[in-house]
């Protein structure tokens, strides 16, 4: 298998950083194909048939991640489910995101892929570089795959949203600012203070 590297601007209309664009033989890429890439050092997932690949997430990325999943996994525990950090999911074939968070229904820990219709909460920490990716792309894939429940965090702007999947849409539930405290009843019970998810400024 050929990988084709499609460069692309170094900002998009938006200023944020742009991915790298890849795909198998100037060819969208197949499930099969994209599994057996393996492990990398970056983060690589498929969109629409195509590789977008991104760097190693920064320091405070991960430290956010590590606490929000610490926060998050006792009422997971409690109600059955698995608090899980970057998994490839299935919304279909040709698209398998790897979120930063996700709360799935008990699963083979052993596969690759997890399939979409597992998961009941899906999470995004903002990143400059992806900003335009979580809030938008990655918000229409999730809402296509059914997933109930988008959490997205962002820690520059120190806020926090919750989307509930309305029809094909999300609807935003909540918003947090700093300070702010949300009291999370589904699909978990969790309490998710923002004060101690964001290091202090």
């Amino acid at each position: 298998m050929r990988l084709v590297f499609v460069r692309e601007s170094d900002r998009d209309h938006s200023g944020d950083a742009m991915t790298t664009a890849i795909f198998s033989d100037g060819r969208p890429m197949a499930e099969a194909e994209f599994l057996a890439i393996g492990e990398t050092p970056e983060r690589i997932e498929l969109f629409d048939g195509s590789l977008h690949v991104t760097p190693a997430a920064t320091p405070l990325h991960q430290l956010v991640s590590r606490r929000l999943a610490n926060t998050m996994d006792a009422g997971a525990e409690a109600a059955g489910l698995l608090v899980l950090e970057a998994v490839n999911v299935r919304i279909n074939p040709s698209r398998i995101p790897i979120p930063d968070l996700v709360i799935s229904s008990v699963i083979n820990l052993e596969e690759l892929v997890i399939d979409a219709s597992a998961i009941r909460l899906v999470c995004e920490i903002i990143s400059p570089s992806n900003a335009s990716t979580d809030r938008v792309l990655k918000m229409h894939y999730y809402a296509a795959g059914r997933i109930p429940w988008y959490l997205l965090v962002d820690p520059s702007a120190r806020t926090l949203q919750l989307f509930r999947l309305v029809g094909d849409t999300y609807v935003e539930e909540f918003v947090a600012k700093d300070g702010d405290v949300l009291h999370l009843s589904k699909p978990v019970v969790a309490t998710i203070d923002l004060a101690e998810l964001l290091p202090r400024v």
